[in-house]
């Protein structure tokens, strides 16, 4: 998934350089949108992680 919000960040700035002002706004926010997701799916992950972990047996 981070993969694929990096090539939509690559494809915004080659766009741009290149002067295709709706092509590079397009796929910006998709690279935005992406890797909001990915962001929120990382902190659950986490989140999940640290609370099923079970206290240390003694």
């Amino acid at each position: 998934m981070l993969r694929y919000t990096l090539v939509f960040l690559v494809i915004a700035i080659i766009a741009g350089v290149l002067g295709f002002g709706g092509i590079a706004a397009a796929s910006a926010g998709i690279a935005r949108v992406i890797f909001m997701v990915f962001i929120v799916l990382f902190a659950a992950s986490v989140l999940l992680s640290v609370v099923r972990k079970s206290p240390p047996a003694v």
